[in-house]
């Protein structure tokens, strides 16, 4: 567990300077340049995330349950699945109507993971993997917007295509981890019965 706490303090500190500390930042990348700082600053949000996945892993090979998470928990994190995977391709599909509305999506696609996972997950490792990247998807999004209003970001104007692309993409990521990708790569099948 304690590899897993000291990644989330890594990666999630890291992917917090702009929250709590973003003239500090700014001083950095002037002092450091922006190569430098993207470097060093890519180095250690690897290093954190390996870490999450080793102590995550590790902790489910002994895991602490906490609740007894009832079955239709796993469909309805599902159904905000599919809504985590838009809101993801909307970050990358450009002109898309939901990166016009939300202005940033990548966020809320977090957000709406943690919050599916701890819905349908139920162990100490849980609460704080998902927890974790919840709390953070939150402020991270309270100060993106913060920032938008005192720069006053107008997000791109949305078009068909690219709004009918984000959802087409989405749902065929979604259907890819879902029936596919999951087990593959963790070893868990989200719909599984039992």
């Amino acid at each position: 567990m304690t590899a897993l706490i000291f990644g989330l303090l890594l990666f999630l500190g890291l992917h917090s300077v702009r929250i709590v500390a973003d003239d500090w930042r700014s001083g950095m990348v002037a002092r450091l340049g922006a190569q430098r700082w993207k470097g060093l600053y890519t180095l250690l949000s690897l290093a954190g995330f390996a870490l999450i996945v080793w102590g995550y892993g590790q902790a489910r090979l002994a895991p602490v349950p906490l609740w007894s998470p009832p079955l239709w928990t796993r469909h309805l994190a599902g159904l905000l699945m599919l809504v985590s995977m838009l809101l993801l391709a909307a970050a990358y599909v450009p002109r898309n109507a939901l990166k016009a509305r939300l202005q940033h999506p990548m966020v809320l696609a977090v957000k709406v993971w943690a919050l599916a996972h701890l819905l349908a997950n139920h162990t100490l490792a849980d609460l704080l993997l998902f927890g974790g990247f919840l709390l953070w998807a939150v402020a991270c999004f309270r100060s993106a917007r913060r920032r938008d209003r005192a720069a006053g970001t107008v997000a791109a104007a949305a078009t068909t295509a690219g709004t009918l692309t984000t959802v087409a993409v989405g749902v065929l990521a979604w259907a890819a981890l879902a029936f596919w990708g999951h087990a593959a790569l963790l070893g868990v099948r989200p719909f599984a019965v039992g």
